[in-house]
């Protein structure tokens, strides 16, 4: 169903395009925003593991280091049949992990020092089995087309918004400055929310994967309100928004309004959904 959704997410982005293209100026207008959104997406979907290990100060660690660790990376890898995935370490005592690379060959896992502090090693098992999904599933490409649609449509917006300012336009009924300025502010952030929502269906979808390679539901479960709760007193430091989606649990945690442009769903509910899949398996804690 979260396969689905995406799709459906990712259309509806396309549309979102072609329309305010054709109101910009037609096919050209369209054609030019897709390529400089590509090429400057394209930038950072290449080079994003080397972009976020940076940022936040991760080192690779050998299996002499971390013996405990690369056996479950390996065993789960090998379940997911994917490559073994490099493994780093996030100096900070803030609970999270994430994953990144382009593809299942150029991956990463990294958790920080905190999460191994304070999970058990069945509920680090359940959070690593979630970020080895997210390789499996290509989660970085579909994330990356997201952005490219979505970037060109805030281009498209932008070059819409001086068309609106200067007066020009187009001669037929569409051609109203008002309509061109109004449309300019709603359509971006239309497709940063349906951007928002292909994140948030990919964490479903990767809790799902996940569970099924563990065959543990429950251990993730747990993992998720012990991150979350912890996540909530220790802040992650250089904590960059446009990276916070990458992380199990997003460590900028917004309320109220905040929350329509949060990059996961609500902890609470991929608990529930979890819980129910645990119960559909038949495992028990």
């Amino acid at each position: 169903m979260n396969q689905v959704k995406t799709l459906f997410l990712l259309a509806l982005l396309t549309v979102f395009l072609v329309v305010l293209g054709d109101w910009v100026g037609g096919t050209q207008g369209m054609t030019f925003a897709l390529i400089l959104a590509g090429v400057l997406n394209f930038v950072s979907y290449w080079w994003s593991d080397k972009i976020v290990l940076t940022l936040y100060g991760a080192r690779p660690v050998s299996e002499a280091e971390a013996p405990e660790l690369y056996a479950i990376v390996r065993e789960l890898a090998q379940r997911a049949g994917i490559p073994m995935p490099r493994v780093y370490i996030v100096p900070t005592d803030h609970p999270n992990a994430f994953a990144t690379g382009r593809s299942p060959s150029h991956a990463v896992v990294a958790v920080t020092a905190g999460i191994l502090k304070l999970l058990s090693p069945r509920e680090l098992r359940g959070v690593l089995a979630h970020e080895i999904a997210h390789i499996k599933n290509y989660d970085m490409l579909i994330g990356t087309v997201a952005a490219v649609l979505a970037g060109a449509i805030t281009y498209l917006a932008y070059m819409l918004r001086w068309v609106a300012f200067f007066g020009g336009g187009r001669d037929d009924d569409r051609g109203n400055p008002l309509a061109f300025l109004v449309i300019s502010i709603v359509a971006p952030i239309a497709a940063l929310l349906v951007r928002l929502a292909v994140s948030r269906a990919r964490e479903f979808e990767a809790d799902r994967t996940g569970a099924l390679i563990s065959r543990d539901p429950l251990a993730l479960a747990s993992a998720l309100q012990k991150i979350s709760a912890y996540a909530r007193r220790i802040p992650l430091p250089a904590t960059n928004p446009a990276t916070s989606h990458l992380f199990i649990v997003n460590p900028l945690r917004g309320q109220g309004l905040e929350s329509l442009f949060a990059t996961h769903p609500p902890v609470e509910e991929r608990v529930r959904r979890l819980q129910e899949m645990a119960r559909q398996m038949g495992v028990t804690a």
